[in-house]
């Protein structure tokens, strides 16, 4: 993998929840108990994950359990430096990442964000419910007043956010169904990266695939594939715990690992350090 980083004229990162799991931003487990332990005792809710779709009988429980969400996976750190770590690795590289992660962590760990496409959304941003219109709006002051205020998982009627042209509900700008808000900052976003790919389709790019499962593989992995299999010049690389592998097409020029990509990242940097 470092041979393949070294010798790349670019570099095209795909990063699915494998990346952020590693980094500690796990939805289970002791993370879970420790933010949401009386919403698992209350409502028996085992995970973040599947809490996004509980249908809580009140606004005020939806935006209690949503302002937590929100806040303990957009607003802080994760837990390891692995963020950190690739943009430690991919420094002085021409590269862009494409991800379907939400939580806004590479920005976070000093990432140029014109360099990075969220394709599903962002934790960050709240959209009309129906939706009457496209734009989208940042919420951290008000998912931080929610939090310090909410009580008995509920907040206050008064911070049931609502959109400020139709005054219905406002939502999360996630990527569920139909009513995905793809704003100006998303269609900008994916035109940067599709001139990316243009501008290197015939150079030497390493294709690299951190944490990206099969709930989605129509937007990066099937692509990652295909865009290898037709430069002769593209490598792929793939790491990922369970889930690294490539088609026989591309097979010679692509390495999968089967590990954590926090301890990959980790050794990268160190070898790196050495030099």
């Amino acid at each position: 993998m470092r041979a393949a980083l070294e010798s790349a004229d670019a570099v095209v990162v795909g990063a699915g929840a494998g990346l952020s799991a590693s980094a500690g931003l796990t939805y289970s487990g002791e993370r879970f108990t420790r933010y949401f332990g009386d919403f698992a005792e209350k409502y028996g809710i085992r995970d973040m994950y599947s809490g996004g779709f509980y249908p809580f009988p009140t606004e005020e429980e939806h935006w209690a359990w949503w302002s937590r969400h929100i806040y303990y996976n957009r607003y802080v750190d994760a837990p390891k430096p692995v963020y950190r770590d690739l943009r430690e690795l991919l420094e002085g590289k021409d590269y862009f990442v494409l991800t379907t992660n939400v939580d806004h962590q590479f920005q976070r760990a000093g990432f140029d964000k014109k360099r990075l496409f969220y394709t599903q959304g962002d934790y960050g941003l709240w959209q009309c419910s129906v939706p009457c219109h496209d734009r989208t709006y940042d919420n951290e002051a008000a998912v931080r007043r929610m939090l310090a205020e909410q009580r008995d998982m509920r907040v206050p009627a008064e911070l049931l956010p609502r959109c400020p042209v139709c005054g219905r509900p406002m939502s999360m700008n996630l990527r569920a169904d139909d009513t995905f808000v793809e704003d100006a900052g998303w269609h900008a976003a994916a035109e940067r990266y599709g001139d990316f790919l243009r501008r290197h389709d015939k150079l030497s790019v390493l294709y690299l695939e951190l944490g990206v499962g099969m709930n989605t593989p129509g937007i990066i992995k099937y692509p990652f594939w295909r865009q290898v299999y037709q430069n002769p010049k593209a490598r792929y690389v793939c790491v990922n715990q369970k889930q690294a592998y490539a088609p026989k097409e591309i097979a010679g020029r692509s390495l999968c690992l089967d590990s954590d990509i926090g301890q990959v990242l980790e050794s990268l940097v160190s070898w790196e350090d050495k030099k």
